[in-house]
């Protein structure tokens, strides 16, 4: 049995626990620690159980609670050596263990897989995590899907995948226009129509559940990105996370 939890989705943080009955890990701590341990709490989630934490990049929203709650949980926090460089002096773990593209990572009886990806940071990554004979992907903040990540997406049979925009509401938007074509560019994010492409084109056999995930408070509507997936709702649970609350718990056995 394989339990996923988004605890936070969205720009003003994010966090993605992914566990068995014995271990688990966090994927990115864009929150504090106490509003982590607060959402793990409403779910019934043991933090003990919490081994490692993996980072994305050094965006404040996936990693200003790191060395916080790195210390905390008296657990290892992995991330790129670009990403730790880049990082904020304050949110940087004390100490941290580098991973490397495609360089599996093992958790007691999780493996971790390092997904380097097209953002605008230093050294970002996705995730791919491997538990119980099932695997787990945490695929946001990418501007344009690269074969690294295509690969990987082609595995998984539960995804957190970003629908961050819709593109007619950042092109009406209030944003200025240098941070609309930073969005839009291969190096910003997906919107929901590229990430409908990604999922619809290399989407795994036996993929059960997508989470939407890291959508934008201004330039898009839950309501907008359930749409753009509707028609693939007969093959896949399609499920949308919260920045405010942990959301549901999703379980593959």
């Amino acid at each position: 049995m394989i339990e996923i939890c988004a605890l936070a989705s969205g720009s003003n943080g994010n966090c993605y626990y992914i566990g068995n009955q014995e271990e688990a890990v966090l994927v990115d701590v864009g929150l504090s620690f106490k509003q982590i341990l607060g959402r793990l709490n409403t779910k019934a989630i043991d933090p003990k159980k919490i081994k490692a934490i993996f980072i994305t990049h050094e965006h404040g929203d996936h990693v200003r609670g790191a060395r916080v709650t790195g210390k905390k949980l008296d657990v290892p926090v992995y991330m790129t050596e670009g990403t730790y460089k880049a990082a904020f002096r304050t949110w940087k773990p004390l100490s941290y263990l580098a991973v490397r593209d495609n360089d599996p990572v093992k958790i007691g009886s999780l493996t971790i897989y390092p997904v380097l990806k097209n953002h605008d940071a230093a050294e970002p990554t996705s995730f791919r995590v491997e538990a119980n004979g099932f695997n787990i992907g945490v695929f946001t903040d990418i501007g344009s899907p690269c074969d690294n990540v295509k690969n990987h997406l082609k595995q998984c049979h539960a995804l957190f995948l970003e629908t961050n925009y819709d593109s007619q509401m950042l092109k009406d938007g209030p944003y200025p226009y240098h941070l609309k074509v930073r969005i839009d560019s291969t190096v910003g994010h997906l919107s929901n129509l590229q990430a409908f492409e990604l999922l619809n084109e290399h989407a795994h056999s036996e993929l059960k559940c997508v989470f939407l995930s890291h959508l934008s408070a201004e330039n898009n509507r839950p309501e907008l990105a359930l749409n753009e997936f509707k028609s693939l709702s007969d093959k896949y649970q399609i499920k949308l996370t919260d920045r405010f609350a942990a959301g549901e718990i999703f379980i593959l056995e």
